[in-house]
Parts: C-alpha cells; structure tokens; sequence
C-alpha cells in the first residue's frame, strides 16, 4: 500500500495497488472491493498499447499505464491499522462527472457517520466533494 494522506484522530487513507491487498480488503471490510479491483485492474491491462510491441522491452510502460488509467482505490486505516472505509476515486483522482465516486464502510456500511471528516480529508487531498449521497451507493 502506498500512503496518501493524514486525517484525524491518527488515521491514515493508503492507496491499494495490489491484487493481493485488495484481496486482503475484501476479508477484512466483508465486501467486494477485490472484484472492482480486478475489473478495473484487467481493463486498463487490456487497454495498453506498449511503444515498441514487438520488442523483449514491450511492457515496461505497463505498470505505469495502470496507475494512470485504473480508478484509485483507497483504505482508510485506525492508528492500529484497522480497516475503517474504503473508496474508489476516479483514476488520477481528477474530477470525472461519468465516474461513480463509491466510499463504504465494513459490509458496506455507511461510513459517513464515524468517518465524515476523514472522508472529507480525502476530498480536499483530492480536490474532490466526497458528499453522503454522491458516494454512498446504498442510500436507505
């Protein structure tokens, strides 16, 4: 995982880059962070088109290609390391009026209640409005 920002009360929001942590994700929230992961994972591999594709040097822009064209996918953790929310921004975190913005909490549960100002940490890292009822999937 790769750190991303402070927020309050000694949490932390990491990006997940790996299968395998988003793997781990998925166990520990209860929900299906790791089918979106591999989805967008598997998309952006497909959508690679490498400089030179003929050559043993082909797929060195790949992982870099990812980075830029998959969602991010982000933790956010206790000072404990406990797994508290999770999101899915728009990839490069930029503004993307077609992206569906999803925050959830464990068993996606809403997390704006404990996590408000956490999440609303994460927006302004971001430049993004991470609002309840744009992010929240399951509005009740």
């Amino acid at each position: 995982m790769e750190y991303v920002c402070d927020a309050q009360d000694g949490k932390t929001w990491f990006r997940i880059e790996t299968e395998a942590e988003a793997a781990i994700e998925s166990q520990l929230m209860q929900h299906a962070v790791e089918k979106y992961f591999r989805r967008e994972h598997d998309k952006a591999t497909q959508s690679y088109r490498p400089d030179q594709p003929g050559s043993i040097e082909r797929d060195i822009g790949l992982k870099a290609h990812i980075a830029r064209s998959m969602p991010i996918f982000l933790t956010l953790r206790s000072s404990e390391g406990t797994p508290l929310a999770t999101a899915m921004l728009p990839p490069g975190g930029q503004e993307d009026p077609n992206f569906r913005i999803i925050i959830v909490g464990p068993a996606n549960a809403d997390p704006y209640g404990p996590e408000s100002a956490a999440i609303e940490t994460l927006g302004a890292h971001y430049g993004l409005t991470l609002d309840r009822t744009r992010c929240y999937p399951y509005n009740r």
